[in-house]
């Protein structure tokens, strides 16, 4: 999740400057790049506990640890919530998941160097205070209560806020992480054709990436239970966006979206102001009654679009937020997967020959049942299964028309191969956990932070 923005404090006196800016994302080719963002849960080596942020051995510690290396301290209320460097930061979710953004990059090869850099470095941190990392899409063993919270200001906002709509909410917050890519395009229509594709095609990223079959330490039915979470977690805020594939959509139709997601809070002079469930349309009139007379600044919208989930998101750019978090080398297969549809014309023609004719019972029917049934789910005379293969296929020559090459003169599409075998042995990477759990783990969660730690 994001923090305040660092948009300029620019007054909102028309509704056009709401859609003129996410029209100003809008780039040409050759400026356009590759933002993977991944979130990673802590434990302490000795107990498997998830760290606090106060303690020698806390989150709060592994941040000031991360300075050696040239981050710089961002802090709220003088707790140490987050770092920086050029372009990149590294950020908490509630419960300390740790985040880093990366920079935008120009090539898959940069930004799965990026990642390696990060986990070495965090790595290197956290052997010093008996901290490992795990990368899953759901806290495998330890219970909401179990959980810690961090420092930040908004976090306590949407902790009150969140159970009043939906009943997953605070696990969303506290027990879910992610891997997703931030993307660019040329303009408006270019920007319509790329959400539609990568809105269908979201379910088949959550079947390749299911990575959540646990949860309070025993299997949950489920092959991705952060997506499941999702589908209890505020349904004002969430969800599959049908209107982005009716007739007229773009830029203005997804601010009428927006200004209907009820805000969480404004961010002024440093504090957080508790605004949730109220309306933005108000705010741009001046009448809501806990900020008497104020108007939104362009920071207050900035700062507004975080707070929507859909599956996929429009700021300035496009978020693809369908994957468990996972292992290194599946870090690198998202940003891959993505660029390899939506950077390449003629791939992305492809996919949207591939989707273009779903119906929106068919995308929702696979939103619903890929996080139970994964690549097993039926669909037409197939299966997800299918899906994802062709998915990938277009991808893989997408990726190899880019023509970005690494020393060894491999293109982007090594980063594919992973999710190649799994979608080849019709197998996620939960399955993959289940059998472990099943046989060699003999019923115990407690082996998979050993053997799948960073």
């Amino acid at each position: 999740m994001s923090g305040p923005s660092a948009v300029k404090e620019v007054p909102i006196e028309r509704r056009e400057q709401l859609v003129d800016y996410i029209a100003s994302g809008a780039k040409p080719r050759a400026d356009w790049r590759i933002g993977t963002e991944h979130e990673k849960f802590g434990f302490r080596l000795d107990d498997l506990r998830p760290p606090t942020w106060e303690g020698d051995r806390g989150i709060g510690a592994l941040l000031q640890g991360l300075t050696r290396f040239g981050w710089e301290p961002v802090r709220e209320n003088d707790h140490l919530i987050a770092l920086t460097r050029g372009l990149a930061s590294v950020t908490l979710e509630p419960a300390g998941q740790l985040e880093l953004s990366g920079a935008p990059l120009e090539t898959v090869h940069e930004t799965c160097c990026e990642v390696t850099g990060h986990l070495r470095e965090v790595k290197t941190v956290a052997d010093e205070l008996g901290l490992g990392f795990l990368g899953m899409g759901f806290q495998p063993k330890w219970k909401r209560e179990d959980m810690p919270w961090m420092p930040k200001g908004r976090y306590g906002i949407m902790r009150r806020y969140m159970p009043l709509k939906g009943g997953l909410g605070l696990d969303m917050m506290t027990r879910t992480c992610t891997v997703q890519v931030n993307l660019d395009f040329g303009d408006e229509a270019q920007m319509v054709k790329m959400f539609r594709v990568s809105l269908a095609l979201q379910p088949i990223a959550t079947a390749l990436f299911a990575d959540s079959p646990f949860t309070d330490g025993k299997p949950n039915g489920f092959l991705s239970f952060r997506s499941n979470v999702w589908t209890d977690t505020d349904p004002d805020r969430t969800g599959m966006l049908d209107f982005v594939f009716e007739d007229g959509f773009g830029y203005e139709r997804y601010v009428d979206y927006l200004l209907d997601v009820p805000m969480y809070f404004s961010y002024r002079d440093g504090k957080y102001i508790d605004l949730a469930g109220q309306s933005f349309r108000r705010f741009l009139q001046g009448k809501l009654d806990d900020l008497p007379g104020a108007t939104p600044t362009l920071k207050d919208w900035a700062d507004h679009m975080t707070t929507a989930f859909p599956e996929v998101r429009l700021k300035k750019y496009l978020e693809m937020r369908g994957a468990d978090g996972g292992p290194w080398n599946r870090l690198c297969a998202l940003p891959a997967f993505w660029v390899g549809l939506l950077y390449d014309d003629t791939a992305l023609d492809a996919a949207w020959d591939l989707v273009k004719n779903f119906s929106l019972a068919e995308r929702h029917a696979l939103r619903d049942g890929v996080p139970r049934h994964g690549f097993k789910l039926p669909f037409r005379n197939a299966s997800v299964r299918e899906l994802a293969l062709e998915a990938l296929k277009i991808s893989a020559h997408g990726l190899a028309r880019r023509e970005r090459y690494n020393s060894g003169g491999a293109n982007e599409a090594v980063f594919l191969e992973p999710l190649i075998e799994f979608a080849e042995a019709n197998q996620t990477p939960a399955e993959r956990k289940l059998e472990l759990f099943h046989g060699p783990w003999g019923g115990s969660i407690d082996p998979v932070f050993r053997e799948f730690a960073y």
